[in-house]
């Protein structure tokens, strides 16, 4: 097993570096589909960083109970303390530990939150953690995935081949990921039992939002792409 990525370091300073290079574009991915997430009772959030998503999460669905685990120690004492002030609205619950470990119960969660989270493991490590995750997901269960994708031909393909390779260069020197290229997480939540609903591309194609749902016949598709 891989050596867990280790983001103390950059911690304090993720969300600067993450609007120097995008702006609010990974924002706009991350909250793309909440609306349609709703109602959830029981909802596992994995790697959140430093909690910005979580805390628009607690206000948005009001009464829900939030596991939220992060292998930061630094990363989840940021989203404490974000999501500290939202408090009255649903309970969350700040654990620390490794995704590819933590003790997940069957069929507890109604909704699944992984944004820029599975991006991080190779194409070993990537199928055993979605099932790992697809377990624990309720029959009917959401999962609310936002991640970067490479296109697949032209210029476009090769911008978003040179943006991935840099963002991988970046996060092996400040955190010592060791994962270099994407793996397609389609067909394994496909074979997990889940559909993707609808989805929404931005930046040529690069990053991608998706909501999917854990059923056996898929019920609506929806596609649409912004520059």
């Amino acid at each position: 097993m891989n050596q867990a990525m280790n983001c103390d370091w950059i911690a304090p300073y993720y969300r600067w570096f993450e609007y120097l290079g995008f702006g609010g574009e990974l924002e706009r991915r991350r909250y793309r589909f909440l609306a349609q997430a709703r109602p959830a009772h029981r909802v596992l959030v994995l790697g959140d960083g430093d909690g910005r998503f979580l805390a628009r999460l607690a206000e948005e669905i009001p009464g829900a109970e939030i596991d939220s685990i992060e292998a930061s120690e630094r990363m989840r004492e940021l989203a404490r303390s974000r999501s500290g002030r939202c408090s009255d609205h649903a309970r969350v619950n700040h654990l620390l530990g490794d995704a590819r470990q933590f003790p997940l119960a069957a069929g507890r969660y109604d909704l699944v939150a992984t944004h820029f989270f599975l991006d991080c493991f190779d194409a070993r490590e990537c199928p055993q953690v979605i099932e790992r995750i697809a377990t624990a997901a309720a029959p009917r269960a959401r999962w609310l995935i936002s991640e970067f994708r490479q296109a697949p031909n032209g210029w476009r393909g090769l911008w978003s081949r040179a943006w991935i390779g840099s963002l991988y260069g970046f996060f092996r020197v400040v955190t010592g990921l060791r994962t270099r290229a994407l793996v397609d997480h389609h067909p394994i939540l496909a074979r997990c039992g889940f559909r993707l609903v609808c989805q929404e591309t931005s930046r040529f194609g690069l990053l991608a939002s998706e909501l999917w749902i854990k059923v056996e016949a898929l019920v609506f598709t929806g596609t649409s792409e912004t520059a």
